[in-house]
């Protein structure tokens, strides 16, 4: 039998701090916010973290962006609100609502918010734990690098990558325009 997590309140809401099941609405889970990156609502916690998927809700602000990189574990996205450019293998596709993107390992990819109001994505690919074997790289590409989500040097570190864009780091806090997301 599988017990329930236990949930405990963060500063911006509730992460599970052991393992087992659990229910949690977006609008009481714990949110990290990035300044350049957007929002981000992971469901799993640091001290509980998800031994073989990772899935998170995304929210990309007008312009917001996530970095050009490639994993070595399937990635999935699905578009749940707004629009965002995909950048793909070195391609441009505009998604909309409802799209869905599937990435085997090893896709290069990045998205770009397109919009006036957010985009909200969710995204299903491997656990945040260290430990889950996945590895990264943030390749150099002109395309990437034309929408400020691409590094200038090829690396596998994503400290290192965020570094060459000037990318702060993610922080426990609710978005700033959280009255305005559809589950606030």
């Amino acid at each position: 039998m599988v017990k329930e997590a236990r949930l405990e309140e963060l500063d911006s809401g509730l992460a599970p701090v052991t393992d087992g099941w659990f229910v949690v609405n977006v609008r009481d889970a714990a949110w990290e916010t990035n300044d350049q990156l957007g929002a981000m609502c992971a469901f799993e916690g640091e001290r509980a973290p998800f031994a073989d998927l990772g899935i998170n809700l995304r929210v990309l602000r007008p312009g917001g962006r996530g970095l050009y990189h490639a994993e070595s574990t399937q990635e999935d996205f699905l578009v749940l609100a707004g629009q965002c450019l995909l950048l793909v293998e070195g391609e441009e596709r505009p998604l909309t609502a409802w799209d869905f993107v599937h990435c085997p390992p090893g896709t290069e990819h990045a998205f770009v918010a397109t919009a006036d109001g957010p985009c909200i994505i969710i995204m299903a690919g491997a656990p945040r734990s260290a430990s889950a074997g996945t590895t990264f790289a943030y390749p150099r590409s002109e395309l990437a690098l034309r929408h400020g989500v691409g590094v200038e040097t090829d690396t596998r570190s994503s400290r290192e990558a965020q570094s060459q864009l000037g990318i702060p780091t993610w922080r426990y806090r609710r978005p700033g325009d959280w009255n305005a997301l559809p589950w606030a």
